[in-house]
């Protein structure tokens, strides 16, 4: 193998899992190439929901307004029975608060939210290469040699295999995939039909193998019908579409005029064994596949991607090649945890229940408590290391309004300080902050959400976690700590 790099990483599939780290790496100034081997962007809407904690994501990545433009909250679910229906929400009521500025899921079709995404990366100068399949790959101890379909090799420092649940790479790298395939065999499909309002997710069938359900897709003019596959069927037509719905809903006047997209497909709940072969790793689907109940697939798989973008530029950049190991010692119980709440809901909606989530599947809680990374120095009444960074609205010395998230923003470390706490040495990659002087808590809502004592600092990761609650006597452990990450 020669040493001659073409590329510092080759991230395998333009997903959202690729596309988000992708991004992530392009602000940090680093080098990598983004390759698919479809010829073209995904076009349909297998993915719709944008949990809250990923809205918090896409915020620091500068991609939020875009969504927010083209994505709406969910509209009510109408369950129809006999001649009547109920309507219901899909989700517990929440609203936002000083520190959850984003309190319920918003719905944007796959394709909307990746063609945000790529607006974003064509922004940074940078663009997926479409039509380039991954047909083999080797590595040694520097990096890897990856081949194309079209002959070429490309030799990178890292490589990472987002390429979907039939992921090449993982194959490639001998990984393990247990789990199950489940009992149920669906369909998705995005169409375009008349005869219901695009003011509810309609839904008939009150068992499970004859529900079907009809959602309008926010941003577009068509609506997302799913339900239970009628056995037999492999492939999806308008006709065979029309057939289905007269069948199952009794009523003739609901017609599939186009099918844009379809779908026919075995549920599965899979979770690879690693997540890391030396300089090869795993990212969304390929690592983990989920049901599509709970709305948790895509967004842990960019927000695998957000995990891992700062980790490689950090190790490219000279930190020790172990932070990487931390990647699969955070995401890994993640998605086994994701995957449990998805197959319960699952569960749940075959044996009658209803479609509602609750506050778990908004993933504002997940963190990193029992991570390598997270450093025991002490907490607070509200935070302990390993804790996602909550939101605060405060001002600053002019008197603007300013947000702990717009502090936070961007791709660096951050040391919030209470009023006596002492500072750290000025370091490239670390962006401090005092309590009563950068940021002013007129409103008490810094306070409430981080109950900071006026010695403590709170050192917070590039992707929003707390990374250690320290007082004055642990200065020295934080300024061990920002070398070995790399800061």
């Amino acid at each position: 193998m020669t040493n001659t790099f073409k590329t510092d990483v080759l991230i395998c599939g333009a997903g959202a899992a690729g596309l988000t780290l992708a991004i992530d790496l392009a602000r940090r100034g680093v080098d990598f190439l983004l390759i698919d081997k479809a010829e073209r962007p995904f076009q349909g809407s297998r993915g719709k929901g944008i949990q809250p904690r990923s809205l918090e994501v896409f915020e620091d990545l500068g991609v939020l307004d875009g969504m927010l433009a083209l994505g709406a909250p969910y509209p009510l679910v109408r369950t129809y029975s006999g001649s009547g229906f109920v309507d219901s929400t899909i989700g517990e009521g929440a609203e936002p608060t000083p520190a959850e500025p984003y309190a319920t899921p918003l719905m944007l079709p796959q394709f909307l939210t990746e063609g945000v995404l790529r607006e974003r990366l064509a922004a940074l100068g940078h663009a997926p290469r479409y039509g380039a399949e991954l047909v083999a790959l080797s590595q040694d101890a520097d990096g890897v040699d990856a081949r194309l379909a079209t002959g070429e090799t490309v030799r990178a420092r890292w490589l990472v295999g987002a390429d979907g649940g039939r992921s090449f790479v993982r194959r490639a790298l001998d990984i393990d995939f247990p789990g199950k395939t489940l009992s149920i065999r669906a369909i998705v499909a995005d169409v375009k039909l008349t005869g219901l309002s695009r003011d509810a997710w309609h839904q008939y069938g009150e068992v499970v193998e004859r529900k079907i359900s009809f959602c309008p897709l926010a941003g577009t003019d068509l609506f997302q019908v799913q339900g239970v596959a009628p056995e037999g069927l492999e492939t999806l037509s308008a006709d065979g579409l029309n057939a289905l719905i007269r069948e199952r809903t009794g009523r003739s006047d609901i017609v599939v005029h186009a099918l844009m997209w379809g779908s026919v497909y075995g549920m599965n709940a899979r979770l690879a064994e690693r997540y890391r072969v030396g300089r090869v790793l795993l990212a969304g689907d390929a690592a983990h596949v989920h049901p599509p109940t709970g709305g948790q697939g895509l967004n842990t798989s960019l927000q695998d991607g957000y995990n891992l973008g700062w980790k490689l530029a950090a190790v490219l950049a000279g930190a020790p090649d172990a932070l990487i190991d931390t990647y699969e010692a955070e995401r890994r119980p993640i998605a086994a945890g994701v995957l449990g709440l998805s197959t319960d809901l699952l569960k749940a909606a075959r044996d009658g229940g209803g479609m509602t989530r609750g506050r778990e599947a908004r993933q504002l809680d997940l963190g990193y408590p029992d991570s390598p990374l997270s450093l025991p120095l002490g907490e607070t009444a509200t935070l302990a290391a390993g804790d996602r960074a909550p939101d605060a609205p405060c001002r600053d010395r002019t008197g603007a309004v300013a947000r702990v998230f717009e502090l936070l923003a961007g791709p660096h470390w951050t040391l919030l300080r209470g009023p006596d706490a002492p500072d750290l040495a000025p370091r490239e990659g670390l962006k401090s902050a005092r309590i009563g002087a950068d940021l002013i808590d007129d409103a008490g809502h810094f306070r409430d959400a981080y109950a900071l004592a006026p010695d403590q600092m709170i050192l917070v990761r590039p992707d929003g976690y707390v990374a250690a609650v320290a007082g004055p006597s642990d200065v020295a452990a934080l300024e061990a700590y920002l070398e070995r990450v790399g800061a």
